[in-house]
């Protein structure tokens, strides 16, 4: 089993070559997103990135739904009536977040 430390040394690198391959800055946005917001269904995300980018709903699920089990930096849960489920970025990589977005 990794020690926190090695496990946080990981999240940065897979974060890092998944931030090395954004383009368009829509992967930026995401996270920073959840930085700002701590709490956010596909729709709220959606709304948002609209606003600035030409991007689907669908485009949108694939992306959260990537950070969530490649990166393994969200915690999913689904909301008391069931109709959405709520993406929170987990406490303990808010930091490497915010490092990665600031560095990249």
């Amino acid at each position: 089993m990794r020690s926190p430390s090695e496990l946080k040394k990981e999240i940065e690198a897979r974060l890092k070559s998944y931030l090395s391959r954004d383009r368009s800055g829509i992967r930026h946005a995401v996270l920073d997103l959840f930085v700002r917001i701590k709490a956010l269904t596909i729709p709220q995300i959606t709304g948002e990135l609209q606003k600035r980018f030409s991007i689907s709903y669908h485009s949108v699920a694939s992306m959260v739904g990537i950070i969530a089990s490649r990166l393994g930096i969200l915690h999913v849960k689904r909301n008391a009536d069931g109709t959405h489920t709520i993406y929170e970025l987990k406490e303990q990589y808010v930091d490497v977040v915010v490092k990665m977005l600031g560095t990249s």
